[in-house]
């Protein structure tokens, strides 16, 4: 049984009414795999707006599995205290972790949310030393393009996020970063400028999938599925 689990911000635990990227990865996976697999973590709900808390089942559908560790408002800060006892609780075998905008916008300068990113990744291995991860890049929203300090700092985080991959990366605990999701456009791919709408759900899907195929040969190519 393959153990993957999601981790993330607003974007990765999604809003009540959406699929989210995880369902879409979830449905390449079922398809491509050819074995044993689930979704694991802590957390199952989406955010629901109306009640400002993670309160949420009402996914568009709900017929997949759908534990994370993702939450609205959250980011490298917040879960390099959680991992450890997350993983260790569900043992995960990997981690899709999309990460760092929160953490740019509202807590921390590129430099120290890089430091969280080696954090992270020394708690997860202190709970499970052979856990492997596929990290995200941070996408610019629409705050980058209104304010070049802030897009001074995605493009400065992601180039430290590359740097803290390639040293941390090690043979008994593998370390991917995606390629930045295929053609994502803040106007075509998110609701608000921000956050994924159906397609922008299915270009981070096809980002976390074309790393773990080309990476380590799990899956297949991603192809997106129709009627969403």
């Amino acid at each position: 049984m393959l153990r993957l689990m999601p981790v993330g911000d607003s974007q990765t635990i999604g809003s009540a009414g959406e699929h989210t990227w995880r369902y879409r990865l979830w449905q390449h996976l079922r398809d491509t795999y050819g074995g044993p697999f689930a979704l694991v973590g802590p957390r199952e709900t989406l955010y629901d707006k109306a009640t400002d808390a993670p309160t949420s089942y009402e996914y568009a559908d709900p017929d997949f599995p759908r534990a994370h560790l993702a939450g609205w408002g959250e980011g490298w800060l917040h879960m390099a205290p959680l991992i450890g006892d997350a993983v260790r609780a569900h043992r995960a075998d990997v981690l899709l972790v999309a990460l760092g905008l929160i953490d740019l916008g509202f807590y921390t300068n590129a430099e120290q949310t890089a430091e969280n990113v080696r954090a992270f990744v020394a708690e997860a291995r202190a709970a499970r030393p052979k856990v492997r991860m596929v990290i995200l890049p941070v996408i610019p929203n629409v705050r980058a393009e209104s304010e070049p300090l802030f897009a001074a700092q995605v493009t400065l985080f992601n180039e430290l996020l590359a740097k803290a991959v390639a040293d941390l990366d090690e043979p008994r605990s593998p370390l991917l970063l995606t390629s930045p999701p295929p053609s994502y456009d803040i106007d075509l791919d998110t609701y608000d400028g921000t956050h994924p709408n159906a397609s922008g759900e299915q270009k981070i899907a096809a980002a976390f999938a074309e790393a773990m195929w080309q990476g380590w040969g799990v899956g297949g190519e991603y192809v997106p599925e129709h009627g969403t």
